[in-house]
């Protein structure tokens, strides 16, 4: 264990074939300038401005098919990281999508050392409206919008699904006044339950001061309850959520393999049209056919 945590970095093969890496140490706050490699017969738009906060501008890349007849349903990849490291340039398994004509968008968000919760959802929620109300320009469809992260894009992807029309979270990061709703979730192996993420046998005690969550709200899980249940998906979980995939290894030694048990739970209890499928012998990340398959088919199901 203090090997792992000595290294630093925990790297993650997802189903592009490439490595991407979950920060467990503090990084610097520059992002890496790795950009996600470009597939063929697609347009990619770079450092689209959805929206300043912070005093900078905030950005996203959007990947659109070069052959398009009509409105493209939409990918929004959002990164992982441990809300401290990583970047919309970092590769993502959304990308090979395109090929079958879905448009992609990577979006930036600010990491824990420069913003505290909830900044990170207020930007994926400004991405979300703008992104909407240009889909005419882009030819997106604003109907058929998927939200799909991994690890603490996992995490934000959720807090999307769960908390459509919680004004607390929408933020000012723009003006705009389009829905920041998706129609559809894809969450791989995140936290979604900061008040019992440290019950279980983990690599990393979350409920430390210094644990990546506690970073997130600003102080110890379980001396801040209540930021810790703001940041967390499942306390928002109602019948008026999207459809969920949600995807897990039950080996998972960084993000407990029960958070996605307990999203999944809570998420049928409410009526909410929810997949869960464990990755057996996985641990934080996968690849292969077997984690693109699932993602496919979910996508064609709830984007008739």
């Amino acid at each position: 264990m203090m090997r792992r945590v000595k290294a630093n970095l925990v790297s993650i093969m997802l189903v592009t074939g490439l490595s991407l890496t979950l920060g467990l140490a503090q990084p610097s706050t520059k992002q890496p300038q790795r950009r996600s490699p470009l597939p063929r017969g697609v347009k990619a738009l770079k450092d689209l401005e959805y929206g300043k906060a912070s005093g900078r501008a905030m950005l996203l890349d959007l990947y659109l098919p070069e052959k398009g007849d009509k409105p493209l349903p939409l990918i929004i990849w959002i990164h992982g990281g441990a809300w401290m490291a990583g970047s919309k340039d970092d590769p993502s398994p959304a990308l090979r999508f395109t090929a079958n004509g879905y448009a992609v968008a990577q979006i930036g968000y600010r990491l824990s050392q420069e913003a505290k919760f909830p900044a990170q959802i207020h930007d994926c929620k400004a991405a979300v409206r703008w992104l909407r109300a240009n889909a005419a320009k882009y030819n997106l469809d604003p109907n058929k919008f998927v939200a799909w992260g991994a690890s603490a894009g996992g995490h934000l992807v959720a807090l999307l699904g769960t908390s459509g029309g919680v004004a607390e979270l929408e933020g000012k990061d723009n003006d705009l006044k389009e829905s920041s709703r998706v129609q559809a979730v894809v969450d791989w192996f995140g936290p979604t339950d900061f008040l019992h993420i440290g019950d279980a046998e983990s690599d990393l005690q979350h409920n430390a001061v210094d644990s990546p969550e506690s970073k997130l709200i600003g102080g110890a899980l379980l001396k801040n309850k209540d930021k810790a249940a703001n940041a967390s998906p499942i306390t928002y979980v109602s019948k008026d959520a999207p459809p969920f995939l949600i995807m897990h290894g039950d080996r998972d030694r960084t993000v407990p393999f029960n958070q996605s048990e307990l999203l999944y739970a809570a998420l049928k209890k409410a009526g909410v049209d929810a997949t869960f499928v464990p990755m057996k012998g996985a641990g934080h990340g996968f690849g292969g056919p077997e984690a693109v398959t699932p993602v496919q088919d979910f996508l064609k199901r709830c984007l008739k």
